[in-house]
């Protein structure tokens, strides 16, 4: 089930982009989100990580030029370091920050770099659209017997 999910979240993702131009977050995204509909602290925790990446890496933008793959790893690596500090120094500090624990270590640096490139809202709303027809599909299937 749960790679069944992966890859439907990555072949909706593929579609909504060539369909609209507007990229979910990155295309593996929405397959990782799917893995955690049931728990959605983990999402809000990962959004939340997304948006303190794109913080960081607007104030370290004001002294450095960056773009392109630079932008890209910078954010991934800041997300990394963010999924890191949410995971182990939060809870350590607030212990109900358990449940709104990261989903990956990359995933928030993807997100954020989309958050840079095409806006917060506009990123939001495609992850959103995508994460939940990929979860519609895998539970319709499920329900028919299709998908283990």
């Amino acid at each position: 089930m749960p790679i069944d999910s992966l890859f439907i979240g990555v072949l909706l993702a593929l579609v909504f982009t060539g369909v609209t131009g507007f990229y979910p977050g990155g295309v593996l995204v929405p397959g990782y989100l799917v893995l955690s509909a049931d728990e959605p602290t983990r999402i809000l925790g990962t959004l939340l990580a997304a948006v303190v990446t794109l913080a960081i890496y607007r104030l370290v933008a004001t002294r450095l030029l960056l773009f392109g793959r630079r932008r890209t790893v910078l954010m991934v690596l800041v997300g990394a370091l963010t999924a890191l500090a949410g995971t182990t120094l939060l809870p350590a500090l607030f212990p109900a920050a358990l449940e709104y624990r990261v989903i990956g270590l990359v995933v928030p640096g993807l997100i954020a770099n989309h958050f840079e490139r095409q806006g917060v809202v506009v990123t939001t709303a495609a992850l959103v659209a995508v994460t939940a027809a990929a979860w519609l599909v895998t539970l319709t299937l499920q329900l028919t017997g299709l998908l283990a």
